[in-house]
């Protein structure tokens, strides 16, 4: 019998969509753009594999798992056939907890 893994257990859990938007939406709140593309990497593990997101996002799926590395460099056009491929959108939110202020 296996025991179940960290890893397991997230993939199990990002399953989940909505789970699966809040967990990349932490992941994107940290400074570290890498933290980020690899749970992106995990969430496409979870719902359904390199793949099958690299077909709807219209991307090749050696382009689509060298964007998702920690050293990865995706262009924000992927990034955006990647969230409409999940049924996603990209947007900028205000911070609730700061005045919105000019970018000089």
């Amino acid at each position: 019998m296996k025991i179940p893994t960290y890893h397991d257990d997230l993939i199990d859990d990002l399953k989940d969509p909505k789970f699966a938007l809040e967990y990349l939406n932490a992941c994107l709140e940290g400074r570290d753009e890498g933290t980020f593309l690899l749970a992106l990497r995990y969430v496409t593990e979870a719902q359904g594999g390199f793949t099958r997101l690299a077909k709807k996002a219209k991307l090749s799926r050696e382009h689509l798992f060298r964007m998702l590395s920690k050293k990865g460099n995706p262009r924000l056009g992927s990034l955006k056939n990647v969230a409409d491929a999940f049924g996603w959108r990209l947007a900028f939110i205000k911070k609730s907890h700061l005045p919105l202020q000019r970018a000089v």
